[in-house]
């Protein structure tokens, strides 16, 4: 017998298994901030689709970002909230200044980070409707939310733009 050979088809379902012990940590780590806050310097950027069935967002935020967007919950965000009955969590941040309620159901996340510690994980898109993958997303619709917006509260948890950190072209004089 080769060792070339086809492993055989599992009747398990293993990487359903393994994704979802894998979302129930991110899973978790929201519950746990929702009921503590955010211990030391930890904090998320979390990354959803905005076009999976029971995601709401604001309107406008909406018509800017109609496929995926990442937020940051850091320092303050109010009412984040799990419901794990209806398989969501929701929050109010402030974009612009402007309080805004979200609500993602687990199945829409796509990205969970904590970059205090360097952790990081990436889910498929869970659900009967679930809309292409990731990587089929284009580019300019997967940047993160605060792109051209006025800052928000110093205190309040934003959505930062990844632009910001990245090399720009030096300009001749």
């Amino acid at each position: 017998m080769s060792d070339d050979a086809a492993p055989p088809e599992s009747l398990m379902p293993y990487e359903a298994w393994a994704e979802e012990a894998l979302r129930e940590v991110a899973i978790r780590a929201i519950e746990r901030a929702a009921a503590e806050g955010l211990p030391g310097e930890h904090h998320f950027y979390l990354t959803f689709r905005t076009d999976h069935p029971g995601t709401s967002i604001p309107g406008h935020l909406k018509a800017r970002y109609p496929q995926e967007i990442t937020i940051v919950l850091q320092h303050q965000f109010e009412d984040l909230n799990v419901d794990r009955a209806a398989a969501r969590f929701s929050v109010t941040l402030y974009f612009g200044g402007v309080p805004s309620r979200l609500v993602v159901p687990f199945g829409a996340l796509t990205m969970f980070h904590d970059p205090h510690v360097r952790f990081g994980l990436r889910f498929p898109v869970t659900g009967a409707d679930a809309p292409p993958p990731f990587e089929d997303v284009p580019e300019e619709e997967t940047r993160p939310a605060e792109e051209d917006a006025p800052p928000a509260p110093p205190a309040a948890a934003q959505v930062v733009s990844l632009d910001a950190f990245r090399r720009k072209p030096a300009k001749e004089s």
